[in-house]
């Protein structure tokens, strides 16, 4: 089910470098034989072009320890973790919330997306060129529209209004880099960007049953759909929200996994509650994401960062199994039976992360790995639809939602649903999918959580993360830093 990922590195010099940005298996020698639309009117090329879209995701600079570090580190779910002495270079920071402009992973995940996006932008403008099949041009067209969406929405959540590139750029155009690439549009328009790209990808996207096997995984009407509903639910468009959730929920394409602990093992891949997965295998494999989070001492599985917080770990109702599926405790028999012993540094891993090198694909190399990374899932988009039915005065719709999530987890029914309810089941059901320190802030909890966690949340400035220093200063000063950096 991961074939189609499993793609020849076409070789062809199609993509523009900006920033040092984009990675080798884009970067193309043209065949002197064809010229650049007759090598890609093929269909097969057509598909490797948008899978190198897709490729990045497995990049270090996309989900691996600088995404884990501003998007969970940061957070009351997790602590630093590894040692007291290894800092992870700048993890120690967003753990305590004194990170700074000058930190390395605000530049990572800065410069990972925007390589996406670069990437996106000439897959897009090849693509309205070419005279392939109308319907296979108009999917690549939408999978494309669906992915760069995605990557702005990482950064609209991270940094609030960014620089809007919608366009293949001429590197020698100082004019437009000026204008476009270094200057910073509002929040509003961002969102407004990210809406637009989905809309029209749930007009030429597929369902996923209309997938064949080697094609699972690739970017599905539902998941723009479920990608929109979350963006609406950002922006507290609660009857958008409401109604695109319920788009997805009544497609008849998803449904919850009967055993939570399996959405994140190699048998929940791709599976009936997956909406949206980083594809990864043994020979193109998602690039640190389990090492960094891996138990860290003897035997050695990882790095040992992004433990589960005591205050995570505290927060669970007596009895919900979510808890010990997402939080690997020490000592423990592990799913697998392997025996996680004392000699490892930390308490607590996160289970989610853990790849079995005993019941699942594993050919010995922790920093490459075949385990997907789930980013959209069915179970978030019941909650989504609950916490915009609440808010819409809809209490008996987001009751039943949640009621689903709590039965899987082993919990009674309730009778009726507050905001914190649905809140804390969100936390409970997403716990270490890097979304509560998003969550936090865009539901105006971020200040008392971290409060009770021990670190302070400044009002004003911690709501944003820092545009990168690094970027400031290629821009020549026309990116715009966020207040109080």
């Amino acid at each position: 089910m991961k074939s189609f990922f499993k793609y020849r590195l076409w070789l062809f010099s199609i993509v523009m470098i900006l920033f040092s940005a984009c990675e080798d298996d884009l970067n193309i020698e043209p065949n002197t034989a064809l010229s650049e639309l007759d090598f890609l009117n093929n269909p097969d090329n057509a598909v490797n072009l948008v899978n190198g879209v897709y490729n990045k995701q497995l990049d270090y600079n996309m989900y691996s320890f600088s995404w884990i570090g501003i998007t969970s580190i940061t957070s009351d779910d997790a602590d630093k973790g590894s040692t007291s002495t290894d800092t992870g270079t700048d993890k120690h920071k967003m753990d305590n919330l004194t990170f700074e402009a000058t930190d390395i992973s605000f530049n990572d995940v800065w410069e990972g997306r925007y390589d996406g996006i670069y990437r996106a932008n000439n897959a897009l403008y090849y693509l309205e060129l070419l005279t392939i099949d109308e319907t296979l041009k108009n999917r690549l067209i939408g999978e494309v529209r669906f992915l760069r969406a995605l990557y702005y929405f990482d950064l609209v959540r991270c940094f609030g209004g960014v620089p809007l590139v919608t366009s293949r750029i001429n590197i020698n155009d100082t004019e437009t880099i000026n204008d476009v690439v270094f200057n910073r549009k509002t929040k509003q328009e961002t969102y407004e960007q990210i809406e637009a790209d989905l809309l029209d990808a749930i007009e030429r996207l597929p369902l996923k049953s209309q997938y064949g096997n080697n094609d699972l995984g690739r970017a599905t009407k539902g998941a723009a759909q479920a990608l929109l509903a979350k963006a609406y639910l950002y922006q507290g468009k609660w009857q958008q929200s409401f109604d695109m959730s319920g788009n997805v929920i009544t497609s008849s394409q998803y449904s919850l996994l009967a055993n939570y602990a399996n959405v994140w093992r190699e048998v929940g891949e791709n599976g009936t509650e997956s909406i949206y997965e980083v594809q990864a295998s043994l020979t193109n494999g998602l690039r640190d994401y389990t090492n960094v989070q891996g138990p860290r001492g003897t035997p050695d599985l990882g790095w040992g960062f992004n433990t589960p917080s005591l205050n995570l770990t505290n927060s669970y109702q007596v009895g919900d199994l979510r808890k010990g599926a997402a939080i690997l405790f020490v000592p423990s028999i592990l799913w697998d039976g392997f025996s996680a012993p004392t000699s490892w540094n930390n308490p607590r891993y996160n289970y989610k992360a853990y790849q079995s090198p005993i019941a699942e694909p594993w050919n010995g190399d922790k920093g490459n790995t075949a385990k997907n990374l789930r980013i959209l899932k069915y179970s978030d988009i019941l909650l989504i639809r609950a916490e915009a039915a609440f808010q819409l005065g809809l209490t008996d719709e987001a009751k039943d939602r949640v009621n689903e999530l709590r039965v899987r987890a082993g919990l009674e029914e309730l009778t009726s649903v507050t905001l914190p309810i649905i809140l804390n089941e969100r936390r409970w059901e997403m716990a270490m999918e890097h979304d509560r320190w998003f969550d936090l802030v865009r539901t105006g909890q971020a200040q008392s959580a971290m409060a009770l966690d021990g670190k302070t949340f400044i009002p004003g400035k911690h709501e944003l993360f820092p545009i990168p220093s690094d970027q400031i200063v290629i821009s020549g000063g026309r990116l715009v830093q966020n207040p109080g950096y």
